[in-house]
């Protein structure tokens, strides 16, 4: 018996350059300048990096000092997550005037499953059209979109047309898009697994396409099963509007490396109390304390312990992760320190998607 690929109408929302644009909002002085979140000229990495300063190939996860030589006039700016929490909640406020069904992936981005949605509107492409519009005029920042049948492809659609642009792919053009679609564009094919890609010959999505399903698990395992069935339209990942959160975690870096465990100590006080905040918050508790810890050579090392217990308390906290920090001696001084909680309290709740032919 064949598959038939199920059609929804799903939308992926991603805003532009996100937090970027919330300091270049709230800060007159920073538009239409290279900005930098997060890291300086000497250490630290950039979490984002506005679209002036991408011209110059500044990119997230780059370090401050290969931003700064790429960029000379690069401003830095320290992030504000609060803040950005704050905007993102009223993004996401909008999302749900037009449907229940949203699945975030960040504080910037979102899917969103509008096959039935509140307004009645059985247009994906007008819908999300519109949910840009009314982000712009009511927040301020504008954002991209991807409209089709699943999520792989919506994602893929979403950054076609960035920044401040939207792409729909529809049912009877969603195998002709993935068969011209350079395979490092593939959502889920990084930059390890193009290059074997590329070895193997394959380039695009019709290359992609032509291999065995055999051919595919022989040289990717797993995921072989995965790209044989994405290039042929086939995803049946729904929506997931109730996501499990899996940890919590707060972390700093230091701008003078530290050496002594004392001082360490000190500086884990104040990540628990950021913790402490988040798992309020949220009424979250855990049985696994996990120390992070990156050292001056930028290798990281984690140390976990799971206790029979569901705990919240800061106390006990950090009594688990001052047992971690004298677990074994420091093998440099550290740059940066993190707490998380998992193996949470958190429940799933599975969400029931209708799914329907339609009309884009």
């Amino acid at each position: 018996m064949s598959e038939i690929t199920p059609h929804r109408k799903i939308i992926h929302i991603d805003m532009d350059a996100f937090y970027a644009s919330v300091e270049q909002m709230d800060n007159p002085s920073l538009r239409g300048k290279p900005v930098a979140v997060g890291g300086s000229e000497n250490r630290g990495v950039v979490a984002a990096a506005s679209y002036e300063a991408r011209e110059f190939g500044v990119r997230s996860a780059i370090s401050g000092f290969m931003a700064k030589k790429n960029c000379p006039n690069l401003i830095f700016v320290s992030p504000r997550f609060d803040r950005y929490k704050e905007i993102s909640s009223k993004i996401h406020s909008i999302f749900r005037e037009y449907t229940d069904m949203v699945e975030p992936l960040s504080l910037d981005e979102a899917y969103l499953d509008v096959t039935q949605n509140k307004k009645g509107n059985p247009s994906a492409s007008l819908l999300a059209e519109e949910i840009r519009l009314r982000i712009f005029n009511e927040v301020g920042l504008t954002a991209s979109a991807g409209i089709s049948v699943n999520k792989f492809v919506a994602k893929i659609a979403s950054d076609y047309n960035k920044p401040n642009g939207q792409k729909t792919v529809n049912p009877e053009d969603v195998i002709a898009f993935l068969e011209e679609l350079p395979i490092r564009k593939f959502y889920g094919v990084g930059k390890v697994t193009t290059e074997k890609m590329y070895q193997l010959g394959i380039f695009t999505g019709v290359e992609l396409k032509s291999k065995s399903l055999e051919f595919l698990e022989k040289h990717f395992g797993k995921s072989g099963n995965f790209y044989y069935n994405v290039v042929r339209g086939i995803h049946y990942s729904e929506v997931k509007s109730n996501r499990i959160t899996k940890s919590v975690a707060a972390e700093h870096t230091f701008d003078v490396n530290l050496s002594s465990e004392i001082f360490m100590m000190e500086q884990l006080e104040n990540i628990a109390n950021t913790l402490d905040r988040r798992l309020k918050k949220h009424n979250i508790s855990g049985k696994t304390v996990t120390l992070k810890i990156k050292y001056s050579d930028f290798t990281q090392q984690t140390r976990s312990k799971t206790l029979l217990y569901f705990i919240s308390d800061k106390g006990l906290v950090l009594e688990t992760v001052k047992e971690l920090l004298y677990q074994e001696r420091m093998k440099d001084s550290v740059r940066l320190l993190g707490i998380s909680l998992s193996n949470l309290n958190t429940e799933l709740k599975k969400a029931v998607v209708v799914q329907l032919k339609f009309d884009f």
